[in-house]
């Protein structure tokens, strides 16, 4: 029996639940995804709301899996002047 998990190269978050406004550069928040993700660990990635918008760069210092549910821990590493759509169809 295989493990199901998704492996993402963007940090996706609903502004309604873990998304942290205001960001703040340097700053270490934390969220959870449901289901168990796989996401690249200290090197920056987007970090984007539901409507595909990037907002800032972050750095995934703790990524932990329990009870089908992933906790990160991440560090803000640039915040964009102004969000920008990354995908076509959003």
């Amino acid at each position: 029996m295989g493990m199901p998990c998704q492996v993402n190269s963007i940090l996706k978050l609903k502004r309604s639940h873990d998304f942290p406004e205001p960001l703040t550069l340097g700053h270490t928040y934390q969220a959870t995804k449901p289901g168990y993700r796989i996401l690249p660990m200290d090197v920056p990635i987007q970090l984007v709301d539901e409507q595909w918008l990037a907002h800032a760069d972050v750095v995934i210092r703790q990524l932990t899996w329990e009870d089908g549910t992933t906790h990160l821990r991440f560090t803000v590493h640039r915040c964009y002047a102004a969000p920008f759509c990354v995908k076509a169809d959003a």
